[in-house]
């Protein structure tokens, strides 16, 4: 009976479903999608105007600057970094957009110099790259490590776009058609097919990092890395430049995050960005993302970044305190890591019970073929 209830067709999608897992690490595994399903459920009810369309096309603006965040961190935390200077990469690179739109002074030859759109996005995210490249410089090269390496370069990028700035704010960004520099705005506010600019970008770095990671040896290389950098380095992966890539990718993820918001806001602040890097760690590690090194994926970090959004915007649409909202946030953080250590846990547990049962079916059947030849001999 239970040998032909197995071979039933639900029996068998169960299967496919769950392989080798129990309920419970499935539902683990799936923790971001329930989360987000659990976040809408709530809202909509508490909200009548939460699953508006006008309202999910803001909240999905909004969460676009953050999954772009997050995918570059992403990459960090699968090498078993960590990127804390993002935030402030993204206040500088719109200090950098904001400056030059704003005219560049030459005084050598006495006038100032306007450049175009295209120029101002390339030497903002070149801005960011750079940013990420000493951070991987210092973690490879000099050895220092990443919380400190990228928390120093956190305060330099920042101190860095308030010198630029002086401390203020870059106003009107929309550029001069008389100078040929307009179109800025197109970034932040555009809508292409009638979809907004920033939502294109999420989903064209989306599929940038998906297919490194999933089509390229330098995926492998990256969760190689990031399970055990001295065994992939002497495996022959290149882990120092693995590593100091995926900081530089980071740092340009950022600078595009700080473009986003300049273009949207039309106007540059050296404070913008302020605690972002913390929203994209939370985002990478809601979607399943382990801080050791070695496991995440894009489909897991672009949920954790609805959910991280989501969450922003629906306690301000039901009208909670921000103070509550911070402490909130900062409560689901922490269950998202307390899940992550439950699943590594029973990752680890279900591993040694299989390695237990090796060893023990290897070893009935070595007794199973000392027995036969031990029969054989006495016939």
């Amino acid at each position: 009976m239970s040998t032909a209830a197995a071979g039933t067709p639900q029996s068998r999608a169960g299967r496919a479903i769950l392989g080798d897992r129990s309920v419970g690490e499935f539902l683990l595994d799936q923790r971001a999608f329930i989360a987000l399903i659990i976040l809408i459920i709530v809202f909509a009810l508490l909200s009548d105007t939460f699953l508006s369309g006008s309202n999910l096309l803001t909240m999905t603006r909004h969460v676009a600057y953050n999954a772009i965040l997050a995918l570059g961190m992403l990459l960090v935390i699968l090498t078993g970094g960590i990127d804390l200077s993002v935030g402030s990469i993204v206040g500088l690179s719109g200090i950098v957009a904001g400056v030059m739109l704003d005219g560049v002074g030459l005084s050598l030859l006495d006038l100032n110099a306007y450049p175009s759109v295209l120029v101002v996005v390339l030497v903002a995210l070149l801005v960011g790259t750079g940013v990420g490249w000493v951070n991987g410089t210092l973690v490879t090269r000099l050895g220092v490590a990443p919380f400190i390496a990228t928390l120093g370069s956190l305060y330099m990028a920042r101190g860095l776009a308030l010198l630029i700035s002086n401390g203020s704010t870059f106003p009107k960004l929309q550029g001069d058609p008389a100078l040929g520099n307009t179109g800025f705005w197109f970034i932040g506010t555009g809508r292409p097919l009638g979809v907004p600019t920033q939502i294109w970008l999420t989903v064209l770095v989306a599929v940038a990092v998906w297919f490194l990671i999933a089509k390229t040896p330098f995926g492998r290389w990256l969760y190689a890395t990031g399970g055990n950098p001295r065994a992939a380095e002497l495996s022959g992966v290149p882990v120092k430049k693995v590593t100091t890539t995926v900081y530089m990718i980071s740092g340009a993820c950022a600078a595009m995050a700080g473009l986003i918001i300049a273009s949207e806001l039309t106007s540059a602040a050296p404070q913008a960005g302020n605690a972002f890097e913390l929203n994209a760690i939370a985002a990478v590690v809601i979607g399943g993302a382990s801080l050791a090194g070695g496991r995440g994926s894009v489909k897991g970090t672009l949920i954790g970044a609805f959910v991280i959004g989501f969450l922003s915007d629906g306690l301000v649409l039901v009208g909670v305190s921000s103070f509550w909202q911070v402490f909130i946030k900062g409560a689901v953080i922490v269950l998202a890591v307390m899940l992550d250590q439950v699943q590594q846990r029973l990752q680890i547990s279900r591993a040694a019970a299989a390695a237990a049962a090796s060893v023990r079916r290897e070893k009935e059947a070595l007794e199973l073929s000392s027995s036969s030849r031990s029969v054989t001999s006495s016939h």
